[in-house]
Order: structure tokens, then C-alpha cells, then sequence
């Protein structure tokens, strides 16, 4: 993890150009520290092979195995030839093929009950899994007695690989680069690494390249999560310690003011969750720092009326509130629910308007430039008190009176510099607010959000119904896909609507293999198909064949993101409204639509969504009286692991339980720079769910460790792992505030 000068040397200096090259290239790995920070993926003993029975197929893999039997066969009429090679396991076979002038060496080599370690890619012929050509290390060439003992009780680290650098290659680069390993600087201070009985950094690394035993990896396998999760939880601390330094000006409520204008209308009481974290809230805003609160709610919770209540609170104390959408559906439709629920308060300076009314002005990248120069002068003088915008908000042009508060809705949708250009528009910084409805488990926001106070709502408001979600194994059982559009035209019958979710929008412009990251499509290659390879459904193309064929008759419209945005908002308004049956439409409708009429909803080609994806539009349906039905349809093999997601999210409505599965599916990614830097992950131990002890255990030692010495000038080694960690990127990332 550090930089000291030995582990800051390039690989290519220890270990030749050819093979630094493809490290750099296949590993992202360039210095000799980058390399022994490479750690193994699993240790296997000499008697312990990979299970053959399990090979996954077209993917690269590494075997212990036996040579059970061996043959040559000619092809062409004697002009070819090809070597067979049936190696096994005890679990399984697997046939090895080599060809032509390639069959020479290991026809000499592999002869039946010699022992090796194969690598290749798993291909499939003639209903046979095969590795043609494999790369191989034969295991008992030395037969001398002392030898073969050392070595079948030797544990083999088995390292993460690729296509031209074998397993056993990384291990030999490794071997040459250990010795730098003993001047590793440590960043753990010697107090904590005592106190909790933890080894050395140079020890740690020895014992996880090289174990004698399991024990050894166990030992090395503790101290390194720890380096991870403790510079990690530093670089947090510090954030937070950071803004406690920065001053903003306390919005407190004001008795008779908006708010309590506000809370008279309400038709209901608030729930005891939304009243707790409600609670939370004003005291952030309270203080003369700048608040940083992570609100996660289930979808439903009533999130958006938690934040009105604290956008409010700040118009009262004299100040403006802006909450920042990721689309411009969405921010109209906020734009709407909010103006609706606030009614005569929400038409300040109008005739009609309450007393303590304010403006509520909606600003996006789509408005007319009249409308558009009203809605920034109304913000500059202060006139608007709200202001719900997309984008739009962060432009240069956008001039607030004095801003107090930013709601940030769906987080995941925003980069961090679009946070910063907002909290820079206050005289001093604003209070923050983000909401995320897709649920986060404590470690990961004690990761991911660590800078972040987190308020969580998770009881569902009075009214809301069950959802009943099911599979629809569209391959398996076409009957059950014709079932599922009887069960829509029954729903609409019955004075209902509903939603049919496709991956992709089918203009023409998204040809699949052009997806861009981030994209109203891309959403959908998450998951990935099994191995089907035809390109994911689409809109345009699923409306055409629902209106000709089993949902003849009804009223059905589209929405993408490609529509123009009066468009987009007209149809919203008439699927609102009822003058729709049915809307097939991308995931633009994923996040904070509200159409309690809607009960119905299916999603096609489910398998390609992540599952936070599916059952944040599961959410759009079931928000009124009626029961909801969510029917996942998918082309996905009964047996594969898409499947398997698809019936998770079948198996429960728990948010927070799902978003564990997901993690654990995803492998983490780079909890930092969460797939969005490319960087390769800087947590290469530490398992985000698993090793919540530790996460929770570095985080208090890292509070401490900050608050005693904010600038870590007594720790050097630890401000170089540190600055190590946080290459700019990630630091950028990391700034969640």
C-alpha cells in the first residue's frame, strides 16, 4: 500500500519489459508495490484439485488435475494431427486438445499419471467441456523423496490471471519481488497494530504470497483487511472532520411560519419514522456547520415529504432551498407533487397566494428562454423560496438569493462535481441533504457514504399495499408470458394501468453495442444475459407488437429519455391522469414516479437489470389502495445465476436485504470509485458485507487517530498510504459532501 522508493520501483526493472508490459496492460499493476499488494485468490493444497465437475464455461481457469489417458488421432486423411489428453480429478474429466507441430512436447510430458497444473480457457466441443492448447506445469517431475514430501504438503497461492500471464507465472514474478517486501513502510500506528494483535506490514505480505500454513493466512489475511479498512475509514474522518471546520449559517424553525402553515393542511399525521428522522434533520440544520445527512428510505417511504418539510424549514429561517433531480421527469413530476401538496403556499406574490406563502419554481435545461429568465430572476432576488431543477441548477448563470439547503435526490445519478457546483452557489456552504432510495447496507454507507450523517425511514406510510412479485420464464413456458398480458388487460379492466419495462429504447440510435455508460440503456446491460446473445428488448418495437397483437384495443404510449421533453411531460401527465392503459417506457420511469393508479407492472428481459434496478420499479407499482403485481419476464437458463437474482427479488420486498444480495453479486466493485473511476479496486481483502467487525472497529480507531492529529503529522507512513489511496480520482469520488 505505500510508496517507499523500493515499492515505487517499475516492474519492468526487476522483471523485464515483455512481462511488465502485460501487467500494466491485463492487471493494471506498474510498480513492484502494486505487485505484492496482487494478492492471491485462493491457496490450493497439492492433493486438492479444482473441482472439474464445476467448470464455469469461456472463462479462464487453472486445474490440478492427473493424466488419466492420452492419444493421437490423425485427421485429413492422415494430413492432421491431434492430441487427446483426458486429465481428472476424482470429481470430473476434462479433455485437453493440442494440434499439429504444438502436440510434440506434451506428448513426451503428459503421460498417464503425472500430475500438472493446467490453464486455459473452458471451451465446449461435441457436448464436451475442452481446453484446447492449455498452458501446463508439471507437478512431479522430481521424484526424490524429501522433495515430493515438501511439496505435497506445500500450499499453492493460486493468483488472479490472465490471458498470457499464467497463475503460476505471477507467482514466480512474485518470488523475485518479495525481498522489497521487508521495506514496506507500515501505515498502522505500532499502538493499534499491538492493541489489536495485529502482525507487522512486511510480515503480513511474507505470510499472504507465502504461507507455511492456513494459519499464516489467516494472520496476514486480518492485518491486511485492516490497512484497507483503517486508511480507508482515515480518509473518511478526515472529510468529516473537514467540514466540521467549515461554517454555514443555522437555519432553525420559526414558530407561525410556512411550516406550520404546511403541517395544518396535511390530511394525515406523519409516522413515527418520518417524525424521528425529521427530528434528525432540524438538528443538522440547526448548527452553524454545514449539514451532511444520507436519508434512505424504501421506495414509498415518503422521503420527498420529509425533505418539503425541511425545505421549508429553511424559507422560514430566511433562506432558499433547491432539490436537484437526476431527470427532467422526475423534477417535473416533483415539481408538481409538491406544488399540488402546498397549494395556495406555494403561489407566493400571486393573487390567491397565502400570507406566508413562497414561489415554487421549476428550472430545467428543456425550458423556453422566457420562462427560463423569469425562474433565474425570481431566484436572485429571492423571490422563490423553492426550487426544483435537474442540471439546469448548476449552470454558471444560476445566481440564489441565499441558498440554505440542497436536497440531492437519488445519489447514485449524480457526480460529485455537480454536488460541488451547487454548494458553491451559497454565500457559505449549504446544508446537504441527499435521499437514495435504493437501499445501502451499514457498511457499505459506512464505506461508500462515510462522510455522511445516515437517517434511515423504514416504515411504509398508512395506505400502502403489497406487492406480489413472480418469474416469468418466458423460454421455458411461453404460456405463463401469455398468462402474464391476460393478468395486464384484466387490471386495466378493472379501472388499473400498467407499466412494461423494456432494456433498451429501439430508435435506431441505440444499437446495443453502442451503449454509453449511463445511458437510459445502459441501465440495462448491468446484469448482462445468460449466454443469449440476441440484443435486449426494446421499446419502440414491444409497443408496436402489444398494440397489434395481445393488448389490442387498449391505450398504450411510450417514454424514453430520447423524447423530447414536452413530450415526455405530456405523456406523463395523461398516464397520470388515466387517459392511459398502458406506458412501455425505459428505466427513466426507475426513480419517484407516482401514479398510485398504476398496479401493474412487467419487466422485460428482467435477467438484464441489477437488482437494486428491479426493485426500485418494482416501487411504482402498489402505491394506492390496490394490491401491485410486478411479473419479471426473462429468457434466462433456469440453472444460471440470473435466474437466481430474479428469484431473490421475487422472494422479498425488503429493500435492505436485496441490496446485500446485489453487493455480494457485484463482488463490491471499488467501493471508492465505484465502477465509475475504472480504477481496479482498491479493496482487494476487505469484503464490504462480510467484514462489517472490522469496518465499524477501523472507523472508530480512525475518529480518534483524526481528531488527535488532523493532519496526520505524526503518522507519516499512514499520510503516504493515504495519498496512495487517494489518487485524484478517487478523491473526487470520495467527496460525497
Amino acid at each position: 500500500m505505500d510508496r517507499v522508493p523500493a515499492l515505487d520501483e517499475p516492474l519492468k526493472n526487476t522483471l523485464g519489459a515483455p512481462t511488465a508490459k502485460v501487467m500494466a496492460e491485463h492487471l493494471d499493476l506498474h510498480t513492484v508495490g502494486d505487485l505484492l499488494h496482487h494478492y492471491p485468490r485462493r491457496y490450493a493444497e497439492r492433493g486438492e484439485f479444482t473441482q472439474l465437475a464445476e467448470l464455469p464455461l469461456d472463462e479462464h481457469v487453472t486445474v490440478f488435475a492427473q493424466v488419466a489417458d492420452a492419444r493421437v488421432l490423425t485427421f485429413n486423411q492422415g494430413r492432421g494431427r491431434r492430441l487427446e489428453v483426458n486429465i481428472t480429478d476424482g470429481s470430473g474429466r476434462l479433455q485437453l486438445v493440442f494440434f499439429g507441430k504444438g502436440i510434440h512436447k506434451p506428448h513426451k510430458e503428459l503421460l498417464p499419471g503425472r500430475r500438472a497444473m493446467f490453464a486455459g480457457k473452458v471451451s465446449k466441443f461435441n457436448q464436451k467441456f475442452q481446453l484446447a492448447h492449455p498452458t501446463y506445469e508439471l507437478l512431479d517431475a522430481d521424484t526424490d523423496a524429501g522433495t515430493v514430501e515438501a511439496w505435497a504438503n506445500q500450499l499453492i497461492p493460486i493468483y488472479p490471471a490472465c490471458k498470457g500471464l499464467e497463475s503460476w507465472k505471477i507467482a514466480k514474478a512474485v518470488d523475485a519481488v518479495l525481498p522489497a517486501a521487508q521495506e514496506a513502510a507500515d501505515p498502522l500506528p505500532p499502538a493499534l497494530r499491538d492493541g489489536r494483535g495485529l502482525t507487522t506490514l512486511p510480515d503480513a505480505l511474507l505470510k499472504v504470497h507465502r504461507p507455511q500454513t492456513k494459519a499464516d493466512v489467516a494472520v496476514a489475511r486480518d492485518r491486511l483487511k485492516w490497512d484497507e479498512a483503517f486508511v480507508l475509514q482515515v480518509a473518511l474522518a478526515r472529510r468529516r472532520y473537514a467540514e466540521t471546520q467549515l461554517p454555514a449559517v443555522a437555519r432553525k424553525p420559526v414558530p407561525g411560519g410556512l411550516l406550520d402553515a404546511f403541517d395544518a393542511k396535511l390530511p394525515f399525521t406523519l409516522t413515527e419514522g418520518q417524525q424521528k428522522v425529521t427530528g434528525e434533520i432540524f438538528e443538522g440544520l440547526a448548527t452553524e456547520h454545514p449539514m451532511h445527512r444520507l436519508l434512505q428510505g424504501e421506495v414509498g417511504s415518503g422521503k420527498t415529504m420529509v425533505a418539503l418539510r425541511a425545505m421549508l424549514t429553511v424559507v422560514d429561517a430566511g433562506g432558499q432551498a433547491a432539490m436537484l433531480a437526476p431527470t427532467e421527469v422526475l423534477a417535473q413530476q416533483h415539481h408538481r407533487s409538491i406544488t399540488e401538496m402546498m397549494g395556495e403556499l406555494a403561489e407566493g406574490g400571486m393573487l390567491g397566494g397565502s400570507e406566508q406563502s413562497t414561489k415554487v419554481v421549476l428550472l430545467t435545461g428543456s425550458m423556453g428562454a422566457a420562462a427560463r429568465r423569469k425562474a433565474l430572476l425570481d431566484l436572485v432576488t429571492g423571490e422563490a423560496g423553492l426550487v426544483i431543477g435537474t442540471h439546469a441548477l448548476i449552470e454558471d448563470k444560476v445566481q440564489f438569493h441565499d441558498l440554505g439547503l440542497v436536497v440531492v435526490d437519488e445519489q447514485h445519478r449524480f457526480g460529485v462535481e455537480q454536488r460541488d457546483a451547487l454548494r458553491g452557489k451559497g454565500k457559505q456552504p449549504p446544508h446537504l441533504l441527499v435521499m437514495t432510495a435504493t437501499p445501502i447496507p451499514r457498511t457499505v454507507a459506512m464505506t461508500v457514504f462515510g462522510d455522511l450523517e445516515t437517517s434511515v425511514l423504514d416504515q411504509l406510510p398508512a395506505g400502502r399495499s403489497p406487492i406480489a412479485t413472480h418469474v416469468v420464464p418466458a423460454k421455458d413456458k411461453p404460456h405463463f408470458l401469455a398468462r402474464a398480458w391476460e393478468r395486464v388487460r384484466e387490471e386495466t379492466e378493472n379501472g388499473h394501468q400498467a407499466y412494461v419495462v423494456c432494456p433498451r429504447i429501439g430508435d435506431g440510435e441505440d444499437e446495443p453495442k453502442k451503449r454509453k455508460p449511463g445511458s437510459d440503456d445502459a441501465a440495462a446491460g448491468e446484469a448482462g444475459a445468460d449466454a443469449d446473445k440476441r440484443p435486449p428488448l426494446a421499446v419502440v418495437e414491444t409497443a408496436e407488437q402489444l398494440r397489434n397483437g395481445p393488448l389490442k384495443g387498449l391505450r398504450i404510449e411510450l417514454l424514453h429519455g430520447r423524447m423530447a421533453p414536452d413530450d415526455k411531460d405530456d405523456v406523463m401527465r395523461r398516464f397520470a391522469a388515466g387517459e392511459v392503459d398502458v406506458l412501455v417506457a425505459t428505466t427513466v420511469i426507475e426513480v419517484g414516479v407516482n401514479v398510485p393508479n398504476a398496479t401493474v407492472m412487467v419487466i422485460m428481459d428482467a435477467d438484464r437489470f441489477g437488482v437494486s434496478q428491479l426493485h426500485q420499479l418494482r416501487g411504482r407499482v402498489g402505491r394506492g389502495s390496490a394490491p401491485g403485481l410486478c411479473l419479471l419476464v426473462s429468457e434466462a437458463h433456469e440453472a444460471g445465476p440470473a435466474r437466481a437474482r430474479l428469484g431473490a427479488v421475487a422472494a422479498t420486498l425488503d429493500g435492505f436485504e436485496l441490496s446485500r444480495i446485489d453487493l455480494e453479486q457485484r463482488r463490491e466493485g471499488d467501493v471508492l470509485g465505484q465502477a465509475q473511476s475504472g480504477v481496479r479496486s482498491s479493496l482487494r481483502m476487505l469484503a464490504v458485507i462480510d467484514d462489517e467487525e472490522v469496518i465499524a472497529a477501523a472507523r472508530e480507531e480512525a475518529a480518534q487517530v483524526v481528531a488527535a492529529d488532523p493532519e496526520l503529522t505524526r503518522l507519516p507512513a499512514l499520510r503516504t498510504a493515504l495519498d496512495a489511496l487517494l489518487d485524484q480520482e478517487r478523491e473526487r469520488y470520495l467527496d460525497k459532501g
